[in-house]
């Protein structure tokens, strides 16, 4: 017989927290919070603008009619939301959840939008700025008095840094929000009408610096959920499920190579940042990738590459060795020579990233932690440091996802995590870490006191001590 969540829970010991579950707005509500704070205007404008959460029935919803769909106008999702009546009714209602808690064997979750994501990376500045702020306020109202076991995360937007602050430090002080997701992404469009696509810790025409010490001086962990759907490679017109896989590991990483090479997680050591719904697979990669980069091009070994260090005496030797009649003129040698000789003024692309070698850029992933649901059954490469890099180990941290369609039963999502140590791919103790160290250090470690009067409370002590 399938063992639900509280029965499991029961005999592990530990809390279990959830960096990662969801809340399914009430559309036409969010939009009279929006209406209440930013003005009729924005909250119209924004209802006609969602069609990830319009309907084909006759409702007070935005209709769904849209016009035939042609390449690259890509499909929004749809039945998304959690199937059956009571799963469905707790991805709306906070109170029903806080009143399952138990019977899922959750502790503690952490709740992120559903429409959020449409707020903050809305393209129209009064929209995006309004939507989140009307949605903050509604979130703030319709969790408020379930925080020993729940909490919402605040939705910023960042598509400029004053507006990122902005809406932090009013989630923070006004609304008394201690979670953030922020969109890690920007698309903008360049003077000649190019788009492109800003990771904000890299190259982007803003100096987002105040914005990471302000995350870090208020205690509050940087999440990110940013989806990529309609980009790039994830503009099919008639699969979800195409634009879908990979579209948050595709910003995750992303925007952990902006924080590295920018030099963000160097200069913010006490920044903690969670990329979301993502797994931690791409992040072992990641890793692996940049150490290798390195080892070939970081610091002065950039300079092994440099063309002009050639041999010239043996490379025309060479030439006239192997390349015959055809290679005899000495401008066309002289133009083999110079192929790709076209480096720019700065060498080192590791310069900003305050690194020096494979064990620091390893140490640099120690800041960073990484949503996986419970479903997930690479969870355990995280934990494989006789295969990783320097044999590191990646925080991964259960996101659980309820709320949403890919978790069918929500009383199943613990004892699906823990078939990952009944088909013994994590020991008990690696469990342990996944599903408590973790997430406790990912945002008590920024903010000490963010599981007080939670069951999580009296764990909070030991786990910071043995982190330190």
């Amino acid at each position: 017989m399938f063992e639900q969540g509280n029965e499991r829970h029961d005999r592990l010991g530990h809390p279990v927290v959830d960096v990662d579950g969801h809340i399914v707005e009430s559309i036409p509500l969010v939009i009279e919070f929006m209406r209440k704070v930013a003005g009729d205007d924005v909250a119209d404008r924004f209802a006609r603008s969602v069609p990830s959460f319009a309907t084909n029935r006759d409702s007070i919803l935005p209709s769904a009619a849209v016009p035939d769909r042609e390449p690259g106008m890509f499909i929004p999702p749809w039945w998304s939301v959690a199937p059956g009546a009571l799963d469905r009714a707790t991805a709306f209602l906070p109170g029903l959840l806080h009143e399952r808690m138990d019977e899922i064997g959750l502790d503690f979750s952490i709740l992120y939008t559903s429409v959020g994501l449409a707020c903050f990376a809305h393209p129209d500045d009064a929209i995006r700025r309004g939507s989140c702020r009307g949605l903050n306020t509604y979130l703030a109202d319709i969790c408020d008095g379930f925080g020993d076991r729940l909490t919402p995360a605040a939705v910023i937007p960042a598509h400029t840094p004053e507006e990122a602050i902005a809406e932090l430090e009013h989630a923070v002080q006004h609304l008394g929000l201690k979670a953030a997701v922020l969109n890690s992404c920007v698309v903008r469009t360049a003077e000649d009408g190019r788009a492109w696509t800003d990771p904000l810790a890299l190259d982007s025409p803003y100096d987002y610096d105040p914005l990471w010490q302000r995350f870090v001086d208020l205690g509050v962990a940087v999440t990110v959920h940013s989806p990529t759907m309609g980009l790039a490679l994830r503009q099919s017109s008639t699969r979800y499920m195409y634009n879908h896989i990979g579209a948050f590991a595709a910003s995750s990483d992303a925007f952990a190579k902006a924080l590295v090479f920018g030099g963000v997680v160097a200069r913010h050591p006490r920044l903690h940042v969670g990329f979301l719904e993502c797994g931690v697979t791409w992040a072992v990669q990641l890793l692996s990738d940049l150490i290798g980069r390195w080892d070939k091009r970081g610091g002065d070994r950039i300079g092994r590459l440099d063309p002009a260090m050639i041999d010239r005496d043996e490379w025309n030797a060479l030439i006239d060795r192997f390349g015959g009649a055809r290679f005899a003129d000495p401008r066309l040698r002289e133009s083999m020579l110079a192929q790709s000789d076209n480096a720019p003024t700065e060498l080192d692309d590791f310069r900003d990233a305050g690194v020096d070698g494979p064990a620091s850029i390893a140490k640099l992933f120690e800041q960073f932690f990484f949503g996986c649901e419970a479903d997930d059954p690479l969870i355990g490469w995280a934990f494989a440091s006789d295969i990783n890099p320097h044999g590191a180990q990646l925080q991964a941290v259960l996101g659980s996802d309820i709320g949403h369609w890919d978790v069918s039963d929500m009383r199943d999502v613990l004892t699906e995590a823990h078939e990952l140590v009944d088909d013994g791919r994590l020991d008990l103790a690696q469990f342990r870490r996944f599903v408590r160290d973790n997430p406790i250090r990912m945002h008590a470690g920024v903010n000490p006191s963010f599981f007080d009067g939670t069951p999580v409370q009296a764990h909070v002590a030991s786990v910071l001590q043995a982190t330190r």
